[in-house]
């Protein structure tokens, strides 16, 4: 039996993004039964903040530990040849699911690289952060056998920007939850809502990490143009998500506007609530500057709730013609944009409709199936 090794840290320690993506990956390549013995491994002290799924008997799960910032520095700050069989024991196959390639011995490699923002919009990212990436990804890149991109566009950026073959890289589409679907029960909106602090009123909503390249301080702007051009004094902006790095401005956009009461940042949301969370919005506002691919915008579709969305890096290749686009740096598009997915009706029909479709072509199971033949493609 072909043994997989696989580091699944980012799966335990963040909430959303990343995390997200390996947790649900990870189920859905359990679930498909390939006949391969996995050996997973993480960096994470006690307690870990998010659990892996169940698995099964041919899935083996290691805890280093110790925090994942020490494999960081000694694998790439002080490139230190500590192949990561000694973690795993031996494997066939090695696939690092976030960005950087740790030494190992002479076995097929698969890298993700999620997206080149940190490239294409460097004021995004924390300088450290940034620097970091900027010498270690480019390295990973040419060292591994197989990339997988998230989207298309990662895909041509990997190209562009680093001059990797095409044919070494597989575009893998991330897949939409079983459990987004549209939530109706009065009593689950309600307490959802009071949960976050979010209250009665109708709400446009985004999820992610609050940082530059959301957007977001572009989108409080956008939003009270719109609402003075509506009149509209009950709706709320719902900006759900952690707090991640240079996102002052935000909250003194917020501030400036006197927008206190109309704004809502109910910090990081548990995975069970999204459904709701979408569900009871207007509308799912995910004007980004840039994305690896824009999983939220899916999953709001399958909720029956209309997107507006960035017509930049692989947004408009995701969303297809199930949302609304528009310039991510032209506010007036953008309040436009807003007061056209809130007020027409026959505009609102049509983008659930195109929605519902467009988010039932992303599954998991064809994520993993995907990989799987990937896989098989290098052993």
């Amino acid at each position: 039996m072909p043994r997989i090794g696989l580091e699944v840290t980012a799966a335990v320690r963040q909430g959303g993004g990343i995390g997200r993506y390996v947790r649900e990956l990870l189920q859905a390549t359990a679930q498909r039964q390939d006949g391969f013995d996995y050996r997973l491994f993480f960096a994470s002290d006690n307690p870990v903040p998010h659990a892996l799924p169940a698995l099964p008997q041919n899935f083996r799960v290691r805890q280093l530990p110790f925090h994942d910032i020490w494999l960081a520095r000694g694998w790439h700050r002080l490139q230190l040849p500590v192949p990561v069989t000694l973690i795993t024991g031996s494997v066939d196959l090695y696939h690092s699911p976030d960005f950087t390639l740790p030494p190992t011995p002479k076995i097929p490699t698969v890298l993700t690289v999620h997206d080149l923002s940190f490239v294409r919009d460097p004021e995004s990212a924390a300088p450290g952060l940034r620097t970091y990436l900027n010498t270690v990804v480019p390295r990973s890149v040419s060292r591994a056998t197989h990339i997988l991109a998230d989207s298309q566009a990662t895909k041509d950026d990997l190209i562009d920007l680093y001059n990797t073959p095409a044919d070494k890289v597989t575009v893998l589409y991330s897949g939409v939850g079983t459990e987004f679907v549209p939530v109706a029960d009065s009593a689950t909106l309600s307490a959802v809502r009071a949960k976050y602090g979010i209250g009665a009123e109708p709400y446009i909503f985004s999820i992610s990490t609050l940082q530059p390249r959301k957007n977001y301080q572009r989108l409080i702007q956008a939003f009270d143009i719109a609402m003075q051009q509506l009149q509209n004094t009950e709706i709320k902006l719902v900006l759900a998500g952690g707090k991640g790095w240079l996102y002052d401005e935000i909250f003194a956009e917020v501030e400036r506007r006197n927008l206190q009461s109309r704004v809502i940042f109910p910090g990081f949301v548990d995975d069970e609530d999204l459904a709701a969370l979408y569900s009871g919005a207007e509308v799912m506002a995910y004007p980004s500057l840039y994305e690896g691919f824009g999983l939220p915008m899916l999953e709001a579709m399958a909720c029956h709730t209309p997107v507006l969305t960035s017509t930049v890096s692989c947004l408009p290749e995701v969303a297809g013609d199930a949302a609304v686009c528009v310039d991510p740096y032209d506010l007036d598009a953008m309040a436009a944009g807003l007061i056209d997915t809130l007020e027409n009706t026959a505009l609102r029909t049509d983008l659930v409709a195109k929605g519902i479709r467009r988010a039932s072509e992303f599954t998991w199971a064809k994520s993993a199936e995907n990989l799987n033949q990937v896989y098989r493609k290098l052993l």
